[in-house]
C-alpha cells in the first residue's frame, strides 16, 4: 500500500517557526510550539512529512521548454520584456528554510540520541535541497543555518554569502545525510540513496555551471575557490558509488518495446529503478492529469520536431545524417528509430496498453503532431479516454539520472578523460534497455555530430575539446531518457550556458502540401490504405477529403504551416518570442521590495535595480 505523507501539525507550529526567523521568538502559551514539540520520533516524523510537501512540489511531468512545447508558452520561453523584476515573490521566499531550521534547532527536545541523529539527517537533507533551488535560480544568496532570534535580527539584512560558501555548507549537509539516513529502499521517503542521487545532481549542476559560465560570481565579481573539476569529481564519485552499491538498477525485462514505458505508467512506481516517488490519492484529493494530457480533448503539451530529430536510428546511426531528413513526412521520420521514441510520442503502430485499436497522430490532442504518451496509464489501470484525475505515482529520482550524471561528469572533466569503461558502466545499461547499440567513445569523438547536436541551429555550439563528440552524445542521451521529466531540460540549458536553444525553431511535423495524408500506412479490411488527416486551404475544398477523416483548415489553429500551404507546423504562428537575453536570463531577479528592505543585497546583472542610498 502506498504511504501518503500528510500535514500532521497544526498551522500555528509552522507559523511560529516563520515568526522566529522574522525575529518574533515568543511561543504561544496555549498551543503547541517548537519549544515544546519535537520530543519523540512520532512528532519529528509528523513534522518531517510536511517538509516533503514543501520540498517535492514538482513539476514532475509537465514543465515546458524547447523540446516539450506548451500551447501557451511561458514568459521564460518568450523572454525579452515579458520577463520582469517582480516586486515580491519570484522564488525569493524563505519561510520554508525557517521550518527546516526549526526542526534542526530543537533536536535537543528529544532525549533519544539515535532519533536525534536520524532527524538531523532528514533536516540537513531538506536544507541542502532548499539551497539547491536558491543557488540554481539566484546564484549567491544569504545563508542561514539556524532560526534567528531577536538579538540576531540584523542578520536578516546581510549581504549575499559566497556561492562557494553555500555550496560547502550544502556538501556538509548532504554528506551528513548520506552517512545517517536509512540504507533500505523506501519509495516515498528520503534514504541514503536519495541523498546520493541528490548530491550527484547538484554537483553536476555546479561543475558544469562553473565550466561554461566561469568561476566568478556574476553579482559580486568574486572568484570562487573551487573550480569546475572539483564539483565534477564529486558528482562522478558519488554517482559511481551509487551505481556500484545502491539496491537500484536500470529496469528491464528484455522487452525494449515496452520496458521504458513501464518505469512511468504504473500505479505504484517501479522500485527496481525509482528511488523516490511522489504518491497521489484521489481519495485524499491529491491527483494529476498526466494520462488526460495524452488522451483528453485538448492536450496542453506537444513535442517539437527538434526533439524528434535528435533520436538515433535503431541501428545507432544518426537520423540527421540521412539525405532529406529535414522534410521527411511523419511515417518516414518516425519509422526505424530508437524504440524510446515510440514510448514517448505516438508513432505509426502505437496502441495504448490494453486497447487493440491503433492510434495515429492526432492534431486535436498534439498540436505539433508529436503527441506525448510517456505517462499514459494502461486501459486496465485507467479505463477512460476523457477527463478525469489520476493518482499513479510520479518518479522524482530514478537510477537512470544518476547513470547519466556519471557519464556527463566524467566527460566534462579536464583533470581526467572519460573511458569506454565509463560509458559501458553508465550509458550502455540505458541503451541495452532500449535495445540500442552501445555508445562508442572512439567513434563519437572521431566523428562529432556537428551537423545537428553541435550546430547553432539545433544544438549546442559551445562544446569543444577532444571529448566534444562524446559530450554531444551524452547530451542526446539525456534529452531522450529524461524527456518530459519535470524541469531537467530548462536547467540543463542554464548550466550549459545554452539558453539560446529556446530561440531555435520550435516547429512540428512537415507537410509538403495540401490534401490527404496516411500517417500510419495501415491497410484496412478492404485492402486499401486509409488516410488519417485531410488539410485544405479554400473553403470550396473543405468537403473534398475522404469520408470520416479529420479535416483541418490551413491557417487556423492548430494548423499553421511555415510556407502557407506547405512546410512545418508552426504552433506559435501568432505568438511573439522576444529572445533569450544572454547577459541576464541565466539567473532570476531579486524582487525590488527585498532590495529596498535590504540594500546590502546586490541585484543580478541585467535586471531592474533600485536607487540605493
Amino acid at each position: 500500500m502506498k504511504r501518503i505523507a500528510i500535514i500532521a501539525l497544526v498551522s500555528v507550529l509552522t507559523a511560529s517557526c516563520v515568526a522566529k526567523l522574522e525575529g518574533l521568538d515568543q511561543s504561544p502559551l496555549d498551543k503547541e510550539s517548537e519549544s515544546t514539540y519535537f520530543k519523540d520520533a512520532s512528532q519529528m516524523e509528523a513534522y518531517t512529512n510536511y517538509l516533503y510537501q514543501i520540498t517535492f512540489f514538482g513539476p514532475f511531468c509537465s514543465a515546458t521548454n524547447d523540446l516539450l512545447l506548451a500551447k501557451s508558452p511561458s514568459t521564460l520561453m518568450r523572454g525579452g520584456a515579458l520577463r520582469t523584476t517582480p516586486s515580491s515573490g519570484g522564488g525569493w521566499e524563505w519561510n520554508n528554510l525557517a521550518r527546516i531550521n526549526a526542526l534542526l534547532d530543537h533536536l535537543g527536545n528529544c532525549p533519544d540520541e539515535a532519533t536525534r541523529t536520524l532527524y538531523e539527517a532528514y533536516g540537513r537533507f531538506f536544507r541542502a535541497y532548499f539551497y539547491y533551488y536558491k543557488v540554481r535560480d539566484f546564484g549567491d544568496v544569504p545563508f542561514y543555518d539556524h532560526e534567528l532570534g531577536v538579538s540576531e535580527y540584523n542578520e536578516l539584512y546581510k549581504a549575499r554569502d559566497s556561492r562557494d560558501y553555500i555550496m560547502g555548507k550544502m556538501l556538509e549537509d548532504v554528506d551528513f545525510a548520506i552517512a545517517n539516513l536509512p540504507s533500505g529502499k523506501d519509495l516515498y521517503h528520503v534514504t541514503k540513496w536519495t541523498a546520493m542521487a541528490f548530491k550527484s545532481r547538484f554537483c553536476l549542476f555546479e561543475g558544469t555551471w562553473r565550466k561554461y559560465h566561469g568561476n566568478t560570481s556574476p553579482s559580486s565579481g568574486e572568484v570562487y575557490g573551487h573550480d569546475a573539476d572539483y564539483y565534477l569529481k564529486l558528482a562522478a564519485d558519488v554517482s559511481s558509488d551509487f551505481i556500484d552499491n545502491a539496491p537500484y538498477s536500470i529496469y528491464t525485462t528484455g522487452h525494449p518495446e515496452i520496458d521504458y514505458t513501464h518505469v512511468f505508467n504504473q500505479p505504484t512506481s517501479n522500485e527496481t529503478e525509482v528511488i523516490l516517488a511522489k504518491s497521489y490519492s484521489i481519495t485524499l484529493q491529491v491527483s494529476h492529469f498526466a494520462t488526460y494530457d495524452t488522451f483528453g480533448t485538448a492536450s496542453s503539451n506537444s513535442f517539437s520536431k527538434k526533439f524528434v530529430d535528435a533520436f538515433l536510428m535503431a541501428d545507432g546511426s544518426r537520423f540527421t545524417d540521412r539525405a532529406g531528413w529535414e522534410t521527411m513526412e511523419y511515417y518516414d521520420e518516425t519509422t526505424g528509430r530508437d524504440p524510446r521514441l515510440g514510448q514517448i510520442i505516438r508513432v505509426p503502430g502505437y496502441k495504448r496498453e490494453g486497447v487493440d485499436s491503433l492510434l495515429c497522430a492526432d492534431f486535436n490532442h498534439g498540436f505539433t503532431g508529436y503527441q506525448p504518451v510517456k505517462y499514459a496509464l494502461s486501459w486496465k489501470d485507467y479505463p477512460s479516454w476523457g477527463w478525469g484525475p489520476q493518482d499513479n505515482d510520479m518518479p522524482i529520482y530514478r537510477a537512470a539520472e544518476v547513470y547519466l550524471n556519471y557519464a556527463e561528469a566524467m566527460a566534462e572533466r579536464s583533470d581526467v578523460h572519460i573511458s569506454q569503461a565509463d560509458l559501458d558502466k553508465s550509458i550502455k545499461p540505458l541503451r541495452d534497455r532500449a535495445g540500442m547499440p552501445a555508445l562508442s567513445l572512439a567513434d563519437a569523438n572521431a566523428n562529432p555530430d556537428d551537423n545537428y547536436m553541435g550546430s547553432s541551429a539545433y544544438g549546442y555550439d559551445n562544446v569543444t575539446g577532444p571529448d566534444k563528440g562524446v559530450i554531444l552524445e551524452i547530451r542526446r542521451e539525456r534529452m531522450v531518457e529524461l524527456a518530459m521529466e519535470g524541469d531537467f531540460r530548462w536547467y540543463d540549458l542554464m548550466r550549459w550556458k545554452q539558453g539560446r536553444c529556446v530561440d531555435q525553431k520550435l516547429y512540428g511535423m512537415y507537410f509538403p502540401g495540401l490534401g490527404s495524408y496516411d500517417f500510419d500506412h495501415v491497410t484496412g479490411m478492404d485492402g486499401n490504405p486509409h488516410d488519417d488527416i485531410y488539410i485544405y486551404k479554400d473553403a470550396a475544398d473543405k468537403n473534398n477529403g475522404p469520408a470520416g477523416v479529420p479535416v483541418f483548415h490551413v491557417g487556423e489553429a492548430p494548423l499553421f504551416l511555415t510556407d502557407g500551404t506547405s512546410g512545418y507546423v508552426n504552433p506559435y504562428n501568432s505568438i511573439r518570442f522576444n529572445g533569450f537575453n544572454e547577459e541576464r536570463d541565466y539567473l532570476y531577479p531579486i524582487p525590488t521590495s527585498e532590495l529596498r528592505l535590504n540594500q546590502a543585497l546586490l541585484q543580478n546583472p541585467g535586471w531592474k535595480d533600485i536607487k540605493r542610498k
